[in-house]
């Protein structure tokens, strides 16, 4: 697929944002453990990233490896076939409004385009970022499974951005912006397959939307990283006041964020013996920076009215994020309505 000058120009942005990421997690910084756990997080709150699953770089993507992906999103349902090509029609269904909003193609056709889909991965020779946006809606257009395909389209498109290197999957997923945004991401699929299997259709918008996506979740990961600078050094500051151990940061960082802290994932975290963290654990909520909530069996920890206020502060002082499609969203709320 062709693009214009504005989506070069949007696509240079996107590499220089890349890079820079990229540079900040080539540079050991304390943070990096806790951003990796809670950007992955995220990505699942929104979607299925493909964390567990590798492909080296010598490995094709091939109709196996999808079957294999599919298996493994899966394999917790045994209803849908993982790993099985879908045997017979198929269509996606809008119950609120009653009616069949897609059909896939037939099942007899299905071994075919996968074949074509999978080829195509080796030889688009287009930008990375546009031949995963272009996987993703062959892949969930082609609709080769009884369930999953839309989970399935959004891991194969991370997949794809994996073997460009610049970014490990757990930076460079878009999921986490696509579970916030399903309704734009919903309608801009209606409007590029037109409720079939098109393939001529015009998919510029499609593609415009997920660079845009990129953008912005570069965006976010670039300011969570300075923001992660910034709260680090003042937990520096409040461990020294109350005379903490420097291990308890990691836990105090995710409290910050808004995460809850366990006995068990502190454990893991830190390396230490049970009984160490338990200390550790009473300290902090006896120094005030964590609040412990529930009873022992299931007790779990939070940040106290101080650590929030920390947070609450960096998120007060956010720059906004700037739009490299600020028409885009009222496009497609204009063709919704028509």
């Amino acid at each position: 697929m062709d693009i214009d000058h504005e989506d070069e120009a949007v696509l240079v942005e996107i590499r220089d944002l890349r890079d820079s990421l990229a540079e900040s997690l080539r540079t050991p910084r304390r943070w990096t453990t806790g951003m990796r756990r809670t950007t992955q997080a995220r990505a699942l709150q929104g979607s299925n990233t493909i964390e567990g699953y590798t492909v080296s770089d010598q490995d094709a993507v091939d109709a196996q490896t999808l079957r294999s992906l599919h298996f493994m999103l899966l394999e917790h349902d045994l209803s849908v076939d993982p790993g099985r090509i879908r045997p017979g029609p198929i269509d996606v269904r809008d119950e609120s409004a009653g009616r069949t909003v897609y059909e896939g193609p037939p099942a007899d056709t299905l071994d075919d385009l996968i074949d074509t889909l999978v080829t195509s991965l080796r030889h688009d020779g287009a930008d990375t970022l546009v031949d995963a946006a272009m996987a993703h809606l062959k892949l969930v257009m082609i609709h080769p499974f009884k369930d999953g395909n839309g989970r399935m389209a959004r891991a194969l498109q991370t997949l794809v951005l994996a073997q460009d290197h610049v970014l490990e999957p757990t930076f460079s997923s878009i999921e986490e912006w696509l579970g916030s945004n399903t309704d734009d991401y919903y309608r801009v699929l209606a409007m590029t397959g037109e409720g079939r299997w098109s393939p001529d259709n015009d998919a510029r918008l499609w593609v415009q939307f997920n660079l845009r996506a990129h953008h912005m979740q570069a965006q976010t990961l670039r300011r969570r990283f300075d923001e992660a600078d910034r709260i680090l050094r003042s937990l520096d500051d409040l461990i020294l006041q109350h005379g903490l151990p420097g291990r308890t940061v990691d836990a105090l960082f995710d409290a910050v964020l808004g995460l809850r802290v366990t006995r068990p994932a502190y454990v893991k975290q830190s390396q230490i013996e049970e009984q160490t963290a338990s200390r550790d654990l009473r300290r902090l909520v006896e120094s005030d920076p964590l609040e412990a909530v529930g009873n022992t069996r299931g007790r779990h920890y939070l940040a106290s009215t101080p650590l929030r206020a920390l947070g609450q502060e960096m998120r007060s002082t956010r720059a906004s994020l700037v739009d490299p499609y600020p028409w885009l969203r009222d496009d497609l709320r204009r063709r919704a309505r028509r």
